[in-house]
C-alpha cells in the first residue's frame, strides 16, 4: 500500500475522520443513554406507564358499615391528596386477614390497623412503622355488653367475668385487638375459657355487627370497641331499652397508620414523614378537617412507634394469632 497522495490526505482530513468523530459521539450517546434515563427516572414522579403519577394507596381493617367507612376514607383521601401532591386512592379490603395481605404484598401503601392486625402486618414487611394514632389510642377500651333479658347484671372487677360462664358470647372479628384480643385475654385473666361458654363462641366480624348480635338477643353478651359504642349510642342506633353494658376493660394501645418502607423509593426518602405531619395537622378548627376528625372519633392524630405495641405482639403470641 503506498504513501497517500495530499489530495488522498485532504479528503480525509475533510470528510472520513470527522464522519468518524460523528459515530463514535452517537455510540457514546446510546451507551449512555440507559444511564440517563435511570437516573431521570429516579428523580422523576412515579408513574403508572400512562405518563400520570401511581396513587398512594390506603385501606382499613374494615371494623365498622362498608358505607360509613367509604365515606370516612373518602374524605380523607382528599385531603391527602392535596397535602401531599401525588394522587391517593382509598382501597376497600373484605376481611382483617385481607387488610394484612394486601399490606404485605404492596398493594396498599397505607392501612388503618388495629393493634395485632399492625403487629402481624410489621412482622411480614420489615422496615414497615407505626407513624400515627389518634388521640384516644394510646389510652383505648373495649367494653362487655349484655342483652337486658339475660338478667346478666353489670361486672365490678374483672373476676366478675366468671359470671359470662355457660352463657352464649361472641367476640368481634377473629383478628380485631379490642373486638377479640383483649377481650379474651381478660377473660382468661378471669379464668374464663373460650370452651366455657354455652355452644360454640360468635366472631361477628364487626363491631357494629357484634351489637346487631346482642341487641338481637341472638347472644347473650358479646365484646367490642368502646369508640364505636358509644358513637352508635350518641347517633341512636343503639336501642338501651335491649342491651346495656356491663363492664369496660382496663387501657391498652390500639388503633395505628403503618406506612410501608416501598413508599420511599417511590415518592422520595421524606414521605413518611410528610404523611405524618399530613395527618397530624388535622385541625379540629377547620370545618372539613373536623369532619373526617369526627368520624374517627378523635380530635387529633398523635405520633406513634411500633414499640408501643410491644404488649399487643405478647398477647397475640400467647393467643396463637402470631408465629
Amino acid at each position: 500500500m503506498g504513501v497517500p497522495s495530499p489530495a488522498h490526505l485532504s479528503f480525509m482530513t475533510q470528510f472520513i475522520f470527522p464522519m468518524r468523530k460523528v459515530l463514535l459521539s452517537g455510540l457514546l450517546i446510546l451507551l449512555l443513554s440507559p444511564l440517563m434515563a435511570c437516573s431521570s427516572q429516579q428523580n422523576a414522579p412515579v408513574s403508572n406507564g400512562s405518563g400520570a403519577k401511581r396513587p398512594f394507596t390506603t385501606g382499613a381493617i374494615p371494623d365498622q358499615d362498608p358505607e360509613k367507612l367509604q365515606r370516612l376514607y373518602s374524605k380523607l383521601s382528599d385531603y391527602l391528596q392535596a397535602q401531599l401532591g401525588v394522587p391517593v386512592l382509598y382501597k376497600p379490603v373484605t376481611d382483617y386477614t385481607a387488610a394484612v395481605t394486601a399490606f404485605r404484598v404492596g398493594d396498599l401503601d397505607m392501612v388503618w390497623f388495629g393493634g395485632l392486625t399492625g403487629v402481624q402486618a410489621r412482622s411480614q414487611v420489615p422496615n414497615a412503622q407505626a407513624i400515627a394514632q389518634r388521640d384516644i389510642d394510646a389510652n383505648f377500651h373495649s367494653v362487655f355488653i349484655a342483652n337486658k333479658k339475660s338478667g346478666i347484671a353489670p361486672i365490678q372487677d374483672i373476676k366478675g367475668l366468671a359470671a359470662l360462664k355457660g352463657r352464649t358470647f361472641t367476640l368481634g372479628a377473629e383478628s380485631s385487638t379490642s373486638g377479640r384480643l383483649m377481650p379474651q385475654y381478660f377473660l382468661q385473666q378471669a379464668g374464663v375459657r373460650l370452651e366455657d361458654f354455652q355452644g360454640k363462641v360468635g366472631f361477628s366480624s364487626s363491631h357494629d355487627a357484634t351489637i346487631q348480635l346482642v341487641e338481637a338477643g341472638s347472644y347473650a353478651a358479646g365484646a367490642l370497641n368502646e369508640q364505636v359504642w358509644l358513637s352508635r349510642v350518641q347517633a341512636g342506633d343503639v336501642d338501651l331499652n335491649k342491651v346495656q353494658v356491663i363492664w369496660r376493660t382496663p387501657a391498652y394501645y390500639d388503633y395505628h397508620w403503618v406506612i410501608h418502607p416501598s413508599v420511599k423509593e417511590r415518592y422520595g426518602k421524606d414521605f413518611s414523614q410528610r404523611v405524618q405531619a399530613a395527618l397530624l395537622k388535622l385541625d379540629p378548627n377547620v370545618p372539613e378537617q373536623k369532619e373526617i376528625l369526627d368520624l374517627f372519633g378523635a380530635t387529633k392524630f398523635v405520633p406513634t412507634q411500633n414499640g408501643n405495641y410491644v404488649r399487643i405482639e405478647e398477647i397475640g403470641r400467647d393467643i396463637g394469632k402470631l408465629p
